[in-house]
């Protein structure tokens, strides 16, 4: 089958308005529910991050809070347990396109802190797009989106319907009046036209090659939209 390659957040922290470093990482519901989809559908899983570094998971996303339960929470943290790809990251300067068959980027507020401002991941998703290879992106993962800057200053993604975690799921979960900046807010001003669901219910947008979800309940979904491409 295909080689899938997630693009993972290397940052452990977002610092906030305040300079605070909150912890983070990423958020193990968005790796993991792919993950475990593509590996049963008999793909191979590559991981690369910034420099290389091995991710961290947001602790608090192994919450039985943030998982339905304990039962869920010990069913994905049993995932996390068999991805050993994540203890072995490539940098995304090793990454060649062309050896995959789609791109996906989990998301956690790591990406705030670092894919947002990461040229080397920018150009990958730009070249990613015009590849017409499917590329799946959520929840905060977007953020990326926002390094993805053409040679004329324009975003790459400008005008693409996307799903995001949105402004109000922020408010929800306590952290926008602390948030140096909006992820919503700073997509609608790359031009990217960010199509809003409801809060914490699945939500994914699919615009030409570029497949998005708004949350952790949507990675599972935006999963089965990419098995579809991959078929």
């Amino acid at each position: 089958m295909s080689k899938i390659l997630f693009v993972m957040t290397g940052a452990d922290h977002w610092t906030l308005a305040d300079g605070t470093k909150h912890p983070t990482g990423f958020w193990a519901e968005e790796a993991a529910a792919p993950y475990e989809a593509l590996k049963a559908a008999g793909h191979e899983i590559v991981v690369a991050t910034p420099g290389g570094v091995v991710p961290t998971v947001d602790q608090g996303s192994l919450a039985p809070e943030a998982n339905g339960g304990q039962e869920g929470a010990d069913r994905i943290a049993a995932v996390l347990a068999s991805l050993t790809e994540l203890q072995h990251p490539i940098t995304l300067e090793d990454v060649n396109l062309d050896d995959y068959a789609a791109v996906f980027y989990p998301g956690g507020h790591g990406p705030m802190e670092d894919l947002a401002v990461d040229a080397t991941s920018g150009r990958l998703l730009i070249d990613a797009l015009d590849s017409g290879k499917p590329l799946a992106v959520v929840c905060h993962a977007p953020a990326a989106l926002l390094a993805a800057t053409k040679a004329d200053g324009t975003n790459a993604f400008a005008g693409y319907q996307v799903a995001a975690f949105t402004n109000a799921e922020e408010t929800q979960a306590g952290l926008a009046d602390k948030a140096a900046w909006l992820l919503e807010t700073r997509l609608a001003e790359a031009g990217v036209d960010v199509r809003t669901g409801e809060p914490w219910a699945p939500h994914v947008v699919v615009d030409r090659n570029l497949l998005t979800g708004q949350n952790p309940a949507s990675a599972a979904p935006l999963a089965t939209e990419l098995l579809k491409r991959l078929a």
